[in-house]
């Protein structure tokens, strides 16, 4: 018994598929995946007194890290260059690297801009950003007299 590769296309034209397998491959499918921007993971979490938003940034330093906020916009980034060079007898061998992203949040209201805090432990950035303590005034009701 001969096993046959089962191809739900067999028989019908070749063209439309090539098309079809074409528009339907990610970016990196087609140019491989060290050419296309990598966004790292990233983890939001509500609590009730703070937004904790956990980035996944493995192999950096927190001197590589850049936590910034503009007017009411959170925005990480991160950006690392470095070359290597190797040296023998009769070669020499160079590899340059960069990597870099930026990630941008709109900060909900109610969170206290000035007391947002960042920690980079384990490969994993923790942003903190804690909420407002003030409860919203209690509307006060006022009488109108009907005359």
């Amino acid at each position: 018994m001969k096993l046959i590769k089962y191809d739900p296309g067999f028989g019908q034209n070749r063209r439309g598929n090539f098309f079809d397998d074409f528009f339907n491959k990610s970016i990196s499918d087609v140019v491989g995946s060290d050419f296309t921007m990598n966004l790292p993971a990233i983890n939001v979490v509500e609590k009730p007194d703070s937004f904790v938003l956990e980035l996944a940034a493995p192999g950096l330093q927190k001197e590589d890290l850049d936590v910034a906020l503009e007017e009411d916009k959170l925005i990480l980034s991160a950006e690392v260059s470095g070359n290597q060079e190797e040296t023998g007898d009769h070669f020499t061998r160079r590899e340059f690297n960069y990597h870099s992203f930026k990630r941008s949040f709109i900060l909900p209201e109610g969170v206290q801009k000035e007391a947002i805090s960042a920690t980079y432990e384990n490969g994993v950035l923790k942003v903190v950003l804690p909420k407002a303590d003030a409860q919203p005034p209690e509307k006060e009701k006022k009488r109108i007299e009907v005359s």
